[in-house]
């Protein structure tokens, strides 16, 4: 199967037991910033459908494993990996033994501040590491958006300071520990 720039990102949702457990990537990675600030803004909109995500944030890690059932041309996960408080909170060290390519957190839209007001707004934060001293710069991108597609905020930017940003400074700290 051709994987090439013409093969599609597609992006299915999972769910279990109720709640986004993750999303399962076909076909290929995104390539750039734009294309993961595209996947951020599906899984956004899934956090903003009333009870899709527990109260408060939830840490997704990206990751090429797949599950063993899954179809031929699933080329990766982005997974729930746990809350930075809540229920299932991240464990110390969680990332330490693999770290992973990238890191997103989701707000449902009780722990979004809406920047406007009138929408009930989920948000969230995609991190992609870099490797700064061999000239790969950190990468990211920030969505604020409502289920029904309403997009109040987008932003993706190449080479950013994580310490710049509460939820790239989380990330980034999370990935480093």
């Amino acid at each position: 199967m051709d994987r090439g720039r013409d093969a599609k990102v597609e992006v299915a949702p999972m769910r279990a037991q109720g709640r986004l457990r993750g999303f399962l990537l076909f076909g290929r990675w995104p390539d750039d910033t734009v294309e993961w600030t595209q996947v951020l803004l599906l899984a956004v909109r899934m956090a903003a459908v009333p009870h899709m995500l527990p109260p408060g944030s939830t840490v997704f890690r990206v990751t090429e494993a797949v599950p063993d059932d899954s179809p031929d041309h699933a080329v990766g996960l982005v997974i729930a990996e746990g809350q930075l408080v809540g229920e299932h909170p991240l464990q110390p060290g969680q990332f330490a033994t693999e770290q992973p390519p990238g890191l997103a957190v989701l707000h449902p839209p009780a722990s979004t501040h809406a920047s406007v007001p009138e929408y009930e707004t989920a948000s969230g934060c995609l991190f992609l590491p870099g490797l700064p001293h061999l000239g790969l710069s950190h990468r990211a991108a920030w969505i604020e958006a409502d289920a029904h597609g309403t997009v109040t905020r987008l932003a993706a930017r190449d080479g950013i300071d994580p310490g710049d940003d509460v939820d790239t400074a989380a990330l980034s700290l999370l990935i480093a520990s």
